[in-house]
């Protein structure tokens, strides 16, 4: 496995844009995926959020897309409108730092069609979106689907899954029958093998070997309370520890606006994240708390995953995921690229041995701590 960008035969150009991003040598799953990619294998790649998916794939798009062109070669389809402005910004912060002359645009639901048509005739290289408003456009004979190239589903266990599929198969059917196709999920399972195989009957299975590593620049505490002591206790915790930047994770949408509403009550800043929200309403949040004007982002583990959200300092549980692997999803938010972090659980007496399990699945050190005359210890 490559340990520099180099040998992975990535052009000087690439290279310096990423180290504008401080990016300076690829993530073992980039290592692994870039060189496929760049032969145009179709790929099924296990990719957990913070593994470095996104420049995956991108990396290797570029040196594609060096050459000028004007028309449309790739579709981006990923399941949330917050995750298709993540990819939109990465491209345009590549394409500036590089200077290669790679556009892109987004096409997402619920927003004003008529400018995403207008940009749709400034022949951007790629689409980034979600996949029934793509489907709209290539039907209204907008996007001239049959130049299409390369189609990437980002999250592709939920476009395959029962809500998205349809709309995702239809898309690629209008696509080329030459193209390259790759699949990036958090995990790869017999019915992401067989729904995968409708695709192409070449698709190599790319995974990182071992169990996933919770990294050690982690702290990982928790408090035992009552189920309705919870709030209070995390409101007191956040009084006196004054993170910077916080995620809270609780899966039960009547709980997140309820927490929210509490923690309005008592002046601080924040907002929250779930599955019925307006797509507008989630856009505004997550720019919210990108910008710092929110510093508190309540949200449920669906409605968090595949988000990239830098700078978090402190994750708190404010429940237990039913899932070990969940526990590492969340934890994974913060104590990124060296800078220390800290998860929080806020426990009853019945779920710490819950906690424990997850402690031993993965070997990190967990300490419970508890409040005292406004002070931790």
């Amino acid at each position: 496995m490559s340990d520099s960008f180099t040998n992975l035969k990535i052009s000087n150009d690439l290279i310096n844009a990423l180290a504008v991003e401080k990016i300076t040598a690829p993530t073992p799953i980039q290592a692994k995926v870039i060189p496929l990619a760049l032969e145009n294998k179709d790929l099924i790649v296990q990719s957990e959020t913070g593994t470095g998916k996104t420049l995956s794939y991108l990396i290797p798009l570029f040196e594609k897309l060096n050459a000028p062109k004007n028309e449309t070669e790739v579709i981006i389809m990923t399941p949330t409108h917050e995750l298709v402005i993540q990819i939109q910004r990465q491209i345009e912060r590549l394409a500036t730092n590089s200077k290669y002359p790679v556009t892109a645009t987004t096409l997402i639901g619920n927003v004003n069609i008529k400018r995403q048509i207008d940009k749709l005739k400034l022949k951007p290289r790629i689409i980034v979106g979600s996949a029934g408003r793509i489907l709209e456009l290539i039907k209204a004979k907008k996007v001239f689907a049959r130049g299409i190239k390369t189609v990437i589903l980002d999250e592709a266990d939920r476009l395959l899954d029962i809500n998205n599929r349809e709309s995702v198969l239809s898309v690629i059917k209008e696509t080329a029958a030459e193209k390259q196709i790759l699949l990036f999920s958090a995990s790869i399972t017999e019915d992401t093998i067989n729904k995968a195989a409708q695709l192409s009957k070449t698709f190599e299975i790319v995974k990182l070997e071992g169990e996933p590593v919770i990294p050690e620049t982690i702290t990982h505490e928790y408090f035992v309370t009552t189920q309705q002591e919870k709030i209070e206790t995390l409101r007191k915790i956040i009084g006196i520890i004054k993170p910077f930047k916080t995620l809270i994770f609780l899966n039960k949408n009547d709980q997140i606006d309820n927490l929210t509403a509490k923690l309005e009550y008592h002046n601080l800043k924040v907002g929250a994240l779930h599955g019925t929200f307006r797509k507008l309403d989630r856009k505004k949040v997550m720019d919210d708390f990108r910008s710092g004007k929110l510093t508190i982002l309540i949200a449920s583990d669906i409605a968090a995953r595949g988000l990239q959200l830098d700078g978090v300092t402190h994750v708190f549980n404010m429940d237990i995921p039913e899932a070990p692997k969940e526990y590492l999803h969340r934890a994974g938010r913060t104590g990124r690229n060296g800078v220390e972090g800290v998860v929080i659980s806020l426990l009853t007496d019945r779920e710490v041995p819950l906690l424990r399990v997850v402690q031993n699945k993965y070997g990190f050190v967990l300490t419970e701590k508890d409040m005292y005359n406004g002070k931790i210890n």
